[in-house]
């Protein structure tokens, strides 16, 4: 659930998600992320994830403003595909490494700040983001490509060193 309703709100809930989250990567180890669940997903697969679909909001905010079609969630794909998307998404990350897939985590979080910090109150919360075919705000987009996802890996994480696997 959106949060933020103000570029100052989502500086900080975005902020205090990623602190959250960045001090959880610090307590796996690096063969503990490779190791997959039940669903034959690791952690590294959801650090991975998570880097990638705030490439995705950035991708869709700035195609949205050029006028060019936005392609939610990615071109060839449609909301009720999701399932299939994240299978095809870990199978091209399937070579990436732990330690690269946080430093992914780390730099798209980086660039997403640089974002919030770079648009206006207007450009994030003043209407529908453009190609969004919905009224969400960029800035709503902006926390569920970010916060909210670093939010559900964080708890995915403490579910799985609560476990063990």
């Amino acid at each position: 659930m959106a949060s933020a309703v103000s570029r100052a709100e989502l500086l900080a809930v975005a902020r205090k998600e990623f602190d959250s989250l960045n001090a959880l990567l610090d307590r796996v180890g690096g063969e503990f992320a490779l190791v997959k669940d039940e669903d034959d997903t690791s952690i590294k697969d959801i650090v991975a994830h998570r880097a990638h679909w705030i490439s995705l909001y950035l991708g869709w905010y700035h195609d949205g403003l050029a006028g060019q079609e936005v392609h939610f969630p990615a071109a060839g794909y449609k909301w009720n595909d999701l399932k299939r998307y994240n299978a095809d998404l870990r199978a091209q990350q399937v070579h990436l490494g732990w330690y690269d897939a946080c430093s992914q985590l780390r730099h798209a979080h980086a660039d997403l700040m640089e974002f919030v910090d770079t648009h206006s109150e207007d450009d994030l919360y003043g209407g529908p983001m453009a190609g969004a075919n919905n009224r969400w705000t960029a800035g709503r987009w902006a926390e569920a490509a970010g916060p909210s996802h670093y939010r559900s890996a964080s708890k995915y994480i403490r579910r799985r060193l609560r476990v063990g696997r």
